[in-house]
């Protein structure tokens, strides 16, 4: 009896790590594998589900016991793995499409975040899009229409060049650029929020040609507005 749970137990454990490596995800940008936050929370669910089964039918024959631990912890993966899916599915087509154009698709809880430099994305002082980043601003639009129970949030950076109020300015017109194109596209006005902050939330040292660089940034954070 005591080999065959543990047998239980055993398998429980291999449905985690499969669970886990099917939704890694892997970032070009900085070279590290993630697991995903729909697996992670399939994993607890998983296991939280498996735990409340042990408990609840320790009396019953043990293969029994084990088959309803194995089925109990597929329900609970379902239930854990739908925090977050959603989000998942979408931050998965956006590292797709963009893979090498230069915008960064970073991932916090239940939020995607897009990097777009500002040396790719706008001509110097200017907030008209640069010809060439229409096609990759196309593809990010294609992906926030069909995902379309996300807030967009659009917001424009600055390097300290010039003065406040300029920049200030600028980082606001260079986003409604982006939001206005986003719009072009079919995604919905009412989804959008537009902000500017100028040089206020640099990323890095505006001492540096390089810092400034990367501070010069438009960030489109996409929210979810409903539960999975």
């Amino acid at each position: 009896m005591y080999l065959q749970a543990q047998r239980g137990l055993a398998a429980l454990a291999v449905l985690a790590i499969i669970l886990l490596q099917a939704c890694t995800t892997y970032d070009p940008y900085t070279g590290e594998s993630e697991a995903s936050k729909a697996a992670v929370g399939a994993a607890i669910g998983a296991g939280v589900g498996a735990l409340g089964a042990y408990i609840d039918n320790k009396d019953e024959d043990s293969r029994k016991r084990n088959q309803r631990i194995l089925a109990t912890a597929g329900g609970g993966a379902a239930i854990g793995g739908g925090i977050g899916y959603y989000m998942d599915l979408q931050e998965a087509m956006l590292r797709k499409k963009l893979r090498s154009t230069g915008v960064r698709v970073l991932r916090d809880g239940d939020s995607i975040q897009l990097i777009m430099p500002g040396h790719i994305t706008f001509d110097s002082n200017s907030s008209d899009i640069a010809s060439g980043f229409y096609a990759v601003l196309e593809s990010v639009a294609l992906v926030i229409e069909q995902y379309d129970q996300t807030s967009v949030a659009v917001v424009g950076h600055t390097d300290s060049s010039g003065s406040d109020a300029h920049n200030n300015q600028l980082s606001l017109r260079r986003a409604t650029s982006v939001s206005d194109y986003l719009k072009s596209q079919r995604v919905a006005a009412a989804r959008l929020l537009v902000n500017g902050f100028g040089e206020h939330r640099p990323l890095a040292s505006n001492q540096t040609t390089e810092g400034k660089q990367r501070n010069r940034r438009v960030e489109i954070t996409l929210h979810p507005i409903a539960q999975y």
